[in-house]
């Protein structure tokens, strides 16, 4: 008799970043159960953490140009659990808002949860590798990166003799900025004049395995940045080589003792147009397409993006889906219930101030930022339906997380209603277009038949 698992069938829900401070198992309106009832519905449920777990016991990190500490209780973690969510990723910009210990303690309440996690562990190795779900169905793996992170956050490689350091699995990519040959002329010119030539040949003479000589004909680097000589302006973007070749020895690992694999990457940055060379918020980087394409090619089934907290497009690459990003799934991130002394510098705001004038500054009295462009509070969940092993169809059901409420309201997802449904499903559809993907609307909810 077969293994219900050999099918090679499973329904896999997909959402977007929960940046989670409030309790959720409380609410009851239809809209809001219905959710509930597909991620429950789902064989596999996975949303993003993007915030760090903990009860404010451990110090403020040192995070440059943040404006805000995400932190969320332990009781949200419960509430994440009843909506249905069976694992979540922690590799975010937000993972060390609070410092390594911080961290920790994120992780420690997930495993005493019983909730899985990918992205991040006490080695480079362990942020790496997978966090692996028994189901009926087969053998789930789940894997995360981050693109978008400050160094201190970066999980670091172990040694026989040292152990090594907590943190994300960051995917760290190589910008190139193609310049016209009058600004290449004057780059390298301010290069020498101002003494840089000199300084890296020192470097490189206390440094010879790093050795690397910038200026060619047509390649100069100069203020940390690489310019290449072109006809026009533009830029280019690719994943750094040693951190895509490991993370394809992991995925190759996890293919031989696994059934299902997906991979997230969390990624604020944005691409081109497509048509000028300017930057698209709409727009993944094309090191997102590099790397998706990538672990596709490895073995992976689904890969999931999120970050720029909006919709971006989907693709359907070698019969497998890729979501650039899956927008926003609980959005309370102007709720945290204690902010740093930093955070209220920032918007100009001294002691006399508490949390709640700090949530309220972050937009103005909600006059600008988040507040007043909806494709912040406009989403979707995203389920895949695989049988044979093969993706069938991908279903979108829009959400609305409150656009237009008061701060104390918004942030909680809903099913969308048109016109709200019909226009996210239209903002998808348009974003999906270049990539050859059709998205119907039946209903209210998008289809994508393979």
């Amino acid at each position: 008799m077969p293994y219900e698992a050999e099918a090679g069938k499973i329904t896999i829900a997909l959402v977007g970043d929960a940046m989670v401070n409030r309790r959720l198992a409380l609410h009851r309106e239809p809209e809001y159960l219905q959710l509930v009832d597909l991620l429950r519905g789902a064989d596999f449920s996975v949303a993003n953490l993007e915030t760090q777990i903990n009860e404010f016991e451990h110090s403020w990190a040192n995070k440059p140009a943040s404006i805000s500490w995400q932190v969320g209780e332990p009781d949200c973690l419960d509430d994440l659990k009843w909506l249905g969510i069976d694992a979540v990723t922690v590799a975010s910009n937000h993972s060390f808002d609070f410092n390594e210990a911080g961290f920790l303690t994120t992780l420690r309440h997930l495993r005493e949860r019983g909730l899985a996690y990918a992205g991040g562990g006490m080695s480079l190795d362990e942020a790496r590798a997978p966090a692996v779900v028994d189901l009926p169905q087969g053998r789930v793996a789940l894997m995360a990166a981050c693109s978008t992170f400050f160094e201190q956050s970066v999980a670091g490689t172990a040694r026989p003799d040292f152990r090594g350091k907590p943190g994300i699995n960051a995917l760290h990519h190589e910008t190139v900025h193609r310049v016209p040959a009058d600004v290449f002329a004057a780059l390298r010119k301010a290069k020498r004049e101002l003494g840089y030539d000199e300084y890296e040949e020192v470097h490189h003479r206390f440094h010879p395995h790093r050795a690397e000589t910038y200026d060619h004909d047509s390649e100069v680097r100069f203020m940390g940045h690489t310019f290449r000589l072109a006809e026009s302006y533009g830029t280019d973007t690719s994943c750094r080589r040693t951190d895509l070749d490991d993370i394809e020895r992991w995925i190759s690992g996890t293919c031989k003792h696994t059934d299902w694999r997906i991979y997230s990457l969390h990624s604020h940055e944005s691409g081109p147009t497509g048509e000028i060379h300017e930057v698209c918020r709409e727009s993944p980087p094309e090191f997102f397409t590099e790397f998706a394409h990538r672990v596709i090619d490895c073995g992976c089934h689904v890969v999931a993006g999120h970050g720029p907290h909006f919709l971006r497009g989907i693709e359907i690459y070698k019969g497998r889906p890729i979501f650039y990003s899956l927008g926003n799934f609980v959005f309370h991130n102007d709720t945290v219930r204690w902010q740093p002394e930093p955070a209220y510098a920032r918007q100009g705001l001294g002691a006399e101030h508490t949390p709640g004038d700090w949530g309220a500054a972050r937009s103005g009295e909600g006059a600008y930022g988040f507040p007043v462009d909806s494709a912040f509070y406009h989403s979707v969940i995203a389920v895949c339906f695989f049988d044979d092993w093969e993706l069938r169809e991908v279903r979108l059901y829009p959400i609305d997380l409150g656009f237009g409420k008061t701060m104390s309201q918004r942030g909680r997802p809903l099913a969308a209603t048109p016109p709200v449904a019909d226009e996210v499903l239209q903002w998808l559809q348009r974003l999906s277009q270049p990539y050859g993907t059709q998205i119907e609307n039946e209903g209210g909810v998008g289809v994508i038949r393979i």
